[in-house]
Parts: structure tokens; sequence; C-alpha cells
């Protein structure tokens, strides 16, 4: 096992970016900026080394990058609507860049940020931590926030994400991160043929806006039943509303039903590759790329609808205004610590 790094400028700025490679033939490549994850390398079940996330081919456009790709969220993933919130009965009013409503921290969120990076290695790892402080009221959240972000690769094809973040004011925080999984390698297909299997609780039902109503919905006996797998046409072709809202696919909160297996496993039939996911998250969005846009130059190939699909763990933001959901708020005797680990093997 051992790290690379490569450094580069962009717009002025020195970016660093860091390689992970691991004896099972498989890389991770990181920036210190926005926290990217630029690629993620691994075999197929014929041997074929590929890359199984969306990333740009020009470095230079992640400096705009508008699908958020392979990015760190923060402070808050998802959308507030009205790009406002009310802590102790104290109005906070954020940044609108979707609309009228805040979206991922705003224009200036944590996937915009050039983080501190420092790469390490222990015994069964290598890794790279990531720090930043974000100030009271940047984007308009209340309190000083410091937050780590560590990536650690081992030899079972295990990325670990781990996130810590501690406050000195009650403020909300919901961290995820943004990468776009295609386990065909270098974007060959869309991600319709995708199987995905989650034991889920619920999921939120979305109004026009892609805010949550507060219901959530019993996913038996809809396309949005994942207990026994289904491909993600399923939600493509569905005529429910609520894969109709959000352009024919998904783009939901899920909320877990724990039981001891792997929250999520992705599996990609033509490739053999299967990715599974765990975390002490209590849910997550699954976002099927309905709204990217053609045509963007990327690692492989372009964009487009269904071209890749995220799997953002996290809790919501709907929780500042409902109790349906987990909390976000973090308060300086309660500190913010996450873990999601992703793991992708073929079969």
């Amino acid at each position: 096992m051992n790290i690379t790094e490569n450094v580069m400028t962009v717009q002025g700025e020195t970016w660093r970016e860091f390689t992970l490679f691991n004896d099972s033939n498989m890389e991770v490549s990181i920036l210190n900026f926005g926290g990217i994850i630029s690629r993620i390398i691994t075999p197929d079940r014929h041997g074929n080394v590929e890359n199984v996330v969306l990333g740009f081919e020009n470095y230079r456009d992640y400096a705009v990058n508008p699908a958020f790709f392979g990015a760190i969220i923060g402070r808050v993933a998802g959308r507030i609507p009205n790009a406002a919130f009310t802590i102790n009965n104290q109005a906070y009013y954020l940044d609108a860049n979707d609309g009228k409503n805040h979206l991922h921290g705003g224009p200036n969120g944590f996937h915009h940020k050039l983080w501190n990076a420092d790469p390490y290695e222990t015994k069964t790892t290598v890794g790279v931590r990531l720090s930043l402080d974000s100030p009271d009221m940047e984007s308009g959240y209340p309190g000083n926030v410091r937050i780590n972000v560590c990536y650690e690769l081992d030899n079972h094809n295990r990325l670990r994400i781990t996130y810590h973040a501690e406050a000195d004011r009650t403020t909300p925080l919901a961290l995820t991160n943004h990468t776009y999984f295609n386990l065909s390698g270098n974007v060959t297909q869309s991600v319709a043929n995708h199987h995905i299997t989650m034991k889920n609780a619920g999921f939120a039902e979305l109004d026009q806006e892609f805010i949550p109503t507060g219901s959530i919905l019993d996913p038996a006996g809809t396309p949005f039943d994942f207990s026994s797998g289904r491909p993600i046409q399923d939600g493509i072709q569905s005529i429910h509303p609520q894969n109709k809202i959000v352009g024919n696919g998904y783009d939901h909160y899920f909320l877990f039903e724990k039981n001891g297996d792997p929250d999520v496993t992705v599996y990609e039939p033509e490739s053999g590759r299967t990715l599974t996911v765990t975390t002490n998250e209590p849910g997550l969005v699954l976002y099927t790329s309905n709204n990217l846009d053609d045509g963007l130059k990327l690692d492989g190939g372009e964009s487009g609808r269904y071209a890749g699909v995220c799997l953002e763990t996290q809790k919501h933001p709907a929780a500042l205004t409902n109790s349906n959901f987990p909390s976000i708020l973090v308060t300086p005797d309660q500190p913010y610590h996450t873990t999601t680990t992703f793991t992708i093997n073929t079969k």
C-alpha cells in the first residue's frame, strides 16, 4: 500500500491530489479542493481495471462543479426551504442558490473550499486527513465549526470516510459525500441496470421543489421498496408520482431499517462489481442523476441523465422543521461524528 501526490495550480490556488493504492489493485484519488473523490479505480470480474465514479477530464472544471461531483457537502447537505431556519426562536438567513432555497451549503459551501490535507499510513491502511475551519455566520450559519474528514483505504477494498466536527454554538450540521458511482466502468453505460438492495423503513415525500412535505411514506408495493432488490430502471420507467416529480428516477431520502446487514448493496451484473455501503447514519439520499446536464467532459466519457448514482449517507435538513427526521443540530457538548464505508468487490 502506498500514497502518491500530484500538485497543480488552478485559478491561482495550489491544489493537491492524493492517490491511495492498496494491494488489491484498487486506487482512490482525492483532491484537497472540495475534498473531492476524483477517481476510484477497481477491476471488474474479468480483471479490467476501470474508473467507477464520475469525475471531470479537466481538473479546472472542478472550480465550478455544478453537479458536486465527488465533493464533501456542508454545512448542510440538501435543501433548506426559503433559505432560512430558526433555532431557539432566533431566525437565521442563508444564501439562496436553488431558486428561493438553500442547497448543499450554498454557493460557498464546503465543496468549494481548499481543505488542509495530511496523508498518513497505518499498518493496515493508507489515508488522507482533511481539515477545515468554518467561521461564525459563514453563509449565514451560526457558530465557529472545526471539521475533520478522513478518507482511508485498506486491502479489503474498503474506503472508509470518517467525519468529525466541533462547534462553539448550537448549529445545524449534516455532512455527506456526493460521489456519483457507475460500476459499469469508464461511464460505458447508464446506471439503469444497477440493482439496489436496501431495507428502509420509509422514504420522504417530496413537493414540486424537491422539499420534503414532512410525511414519511411506506415503500411497500412501490418502486421505492428495495428490500428484495430492484434495478434503477424500475424508478426511471415508473408512473409513481414521487418518481415523476423528480424527473423520472430517484432523488429521495430513505430512512434505514437497521438489522446488521449492509445498509445498501449495489450490483452491476455485466461487470460483476458490487458496492456495499455501511454507515452509522440514519439514512441516505438516493439520487440517480435524473437532472444531470448532458455533455460535461468526464474522465472516460460524457455526462448525461442516469450516468451515475449517488448514495449520500446523512441526516436530513427536513429535521429543522419536522420531528419525523433525526435532528441535525450540533452543540458544544455534542460534537458531530459519523462514519460511512464503501466496499467494492466483484462476483
